[in-house]
């Protein structure tokens, strides 16, 4: 039986912190798992400009609810789930996930946690468990799961490389031209043949 793993932002949400730093007006915030491998290295740092500019969660979720899926994304995932199970492994958070998950038909997402103070201002963060994705599909796999899975970023490459199959999704020119084994797609229709290709 097959899982299909799809990282959440950048393949089916806009990138949440692209639409931030737009938002807020703080050009480094666009920095993302694209342009930055190590995961708690680019949100520590993320965390620290939070706090410069005494912005809070309250404020990342005032964009959030601003954001919907990208265009043609909700009837992949739609027809994506008619044929398999699927699973959203993103190294998001529960706090900033909900309302895109609303916006997506509410299908299953494994991600993190932040940690908010009583004012509101996020203290910290709280990974599922080490190398979140890898470990996700690799759990799937030990109980007798083939996982087929699609990203863009940097930390989505362990769980492509780690499934059945696996296909990057609208990703830099960098990470494409570093990984010439991996499928690359741009469009939601080719991505659908592919998965279907791999079942």
């Amino acid at each position: 039986m097959n899982v299909c793993c799809l990282d959440m932002e950048g393949v089916l949400v806009p990138e949440i912190w692209i639409a931030f730093s737009e938002a807020s007006g703080i050009p480094v915030l666009r920095r993302t798992t694209r342009d930055e491998p190590d995961y708690d290295k680019l949100m520590n740092w993320r965390l620290q400009i939070l706090r410069e500019h005494g912005l809070g969660l309250r404020e990342i979720q005032d964009v959030i609810a601003t954001i919907d899926p990208l265009p043609g994304a909700k009837e992949f995932l739609d027809e994506l789930r008619s044929i398999s199970q699927v699973i959203i492994l993103s190294d998001t958070f529960e706090q900033f996930a909900k309302p895109l998950m609303a916006k997506l038909g509410w299908p299953t997402i494994f991600c993190n946690s932040l940690v908010v103070g009583d004012d509101g201002m996020v203290d910290d963060f709280r990974m599922r468990c080490p190398e979140s994705k890898l470990t996700t599909v690799r759990g799937l796999q030990s109980i007798g799961f083939d996982t087929i899975a699609t990203g863009d970023s940097f930390n989505d490459l362990a769980m492509i490389r780690a499934s059945k199959a696996g296909f990057l999704f609208r990703s830099t020119d960098q990470i494409i031209a570093d990984n010439p084994d991996l499928p690359a797609f741009e469009e939601f229709d080719d991505l659908l043949a592919a998965f279907k290709a791999a079942m």
